[in-house]
C-alpha cells in the first residue's frame, strides 16, 4: 500500500491509498512512525483520500498513531472519510481521540 508523506510548518499528511488490512497496516505503521520520529511534527493529518478499501486493521493504525502522538503533545486529523469509514471510526471512539472528517462531497451523507 503505497503512502505519500509530506511535511509542512510543524504538520505531517500522511497520504493513504489502497487497502488498508492487516498485513498492509503493518508497513504503514513503519512508515508513519519513522516520518514522526524523523519530523516530530506537532500535528498528524491521516488522509484516506484513496483509500478503497478498509477493515478494523484501519482503526488500529489510527489509534495506535495517536498513542505516538500524544505521548509528545501533539494532535491527530483524520480526513476525507467514506461514509462507512467516518462511521467506523466513529463506532470505535475515535473521535474522542482525533479530529473525524469525512470527504467534502459525502458531509450530508454522514451528517443527515
Amino acid at each position: 500500500m503505497p503512502v505519500e508523506l509530506i511535511f509542512e510548518k510543524c504538520r505531517l499528511t500522511a497520504a493513504l491509498s489502497g487497502e488498508i488490512d492487516h498485513h498492509s497496516a503493518a508497513f504503514l505503521r513503519g512508515e508513519i512512525d519513522q516520518a514522526l520520529a524523523k519530523f516530530q511534527p506537532a500535528t498528524l493529518a491521516l488522509d484516506f483520500d484513496g483509500v478503497t478499501f478498509m477493515d478494523s486493521s484501519a482503526v488500529g493504525l489510527v489509534m495506535g498513531r495517536y498513542k505516538a502522538l500524544s505521548a509528545a503533545g501533539g494532535g491527530l486529523e483524520v480526513l476525507n472519510l467514506s461514509p462507512s469509514a467516518y462511521r467506523m471510526m466513529k463506532l470505535s471512539g475515535l473521535q474522542s481521540l482525533a479530529r473525524l472528517e469525512p470527504k467534502p462531497e459525502e458531509k450530508e451523507r454522514v451528517y443527515p
